[in-house]
């Protein structure tokens, strides 16, 4: 039997970068404080753990002083920034680059909207921490669009300037771009800022789903990415199953597979999809 780990999966650059400055962090440090799970990767999360990284949320953080805390891939909101300039909170910023470019963009496009009483629109998930730091840009005056839907929200008769979270689908937001050119009476300007690194992943998992008999997608409960990556899959292959940890896959999805495929989200580590391409090997033999 054929096991492959899909090449395209696996942990994005910000994701990664996040990891090492906390890890190089925890190699001279006993403890580092991270506002939120540094990954939505559970078992990620426990292996950091293990060496010292406390996850806290942000009432917890506005507690604390003089201490360490590591701002992970999501980006904060200024106000976070300010908070640890008063509490002697030394930054360890691993802010993704593009969600850091992404926050300036619309921090200086609210400098200039303002004036003429125009709308942020920012097309994303309500209470995401990406999308909270981008709010956070605005003085918490962008308006949070999920679906098309919440375009009921908006004031068509005022300007209009839509930006997106770096991780929705492409789809998604062509959806949202339609509806606001057939109703927007004033000046509509729209930013596709979706990361392509990560939207990308859907049409090749698509293919990957369709190479093999069984998929293996192995991702956290509670990461968005994976959900709607696996989603794809299942619609590819109907013999796709969800795991999060090694012990959750059964030798019995591979009595008739001649070939099994494991692919995981974005905040899916490989070290984990190897231990399962492993784990496998061992069994069937």
């Amino acid at each position: 039997m054929i096991i492959e780990i899909d090449p395209n999966s696996g942990f994005c650059f910000g994701v990664v970068n996040a990891i090492e400055k906390a890890e190089e962090t925890l190699s001279k440090d006993k403890t580092l404080y991270c506002i939120g799970d540094i990954v939505h990767n559970n078992i990620e999360v426990d292996r950091l753990k293990g060496q010292g990284l406390k996850t806290i949320n942000h009432d917890e953080f506005e507690k604390l002083s003089d201490a360490k805390v590591l701002f992970r891939a999501h980006g904060e909101p200024p106000v976070s920034y300010q908070k640890a300039k008063e509490n002697n909170i030394e930054i360890i910023d691993a802010s993704c680059p593009v969600v850091l470019n992404l926050q300036k963009r619309i921090k200086k496009t609210y400098q200039e909207i303002k004036k003429c009483k125009g709308q942020i629109l920012i097309y994303g998930k309500k209470g995401h921490a990406e999308v909270n730091g981008l709010v956070g840009q605005t003085d918490g005056k962008a308006i949070v669009i999920e679906n098309v839907e919440d375009l009921k929200k908006i004031d068509f008769e005022k300007p209009v300037t839509l930006f997106s979270q770096t991780t929705k689908t492409i789809s998604g937001f062509k959806e949202i771009t339609e509806v606001l050119k057939q109703k927007c009476r004033n000046e509509l300007k729209i930013n596709d800022t979706i990361c392509r690194k990560v939207s990308n992943r859907m049409p090749n998992i698509r293919e990957f789903a369709k190479k093999h008999d069984v998929i293996i997608f192995v991702s956290g409960k509670k990461s968005s990415n994976g959900k709607l990556l696996f989603d794809v899959c299942k619609q590819e292959n109907k013999q796709s199953y969800f795991v999060s940890h090694p012990n959750e896959v059964e030798m019995t999805w591979f009595s008739q597979a001649k070939s099994v495929g494991i692919s995981g989200a974005t905040s899916t580590p490989s070290w984990l999809m190897k231990q399962i391409a492993d784990n496998i090997k061992l069994e069937i033999k």
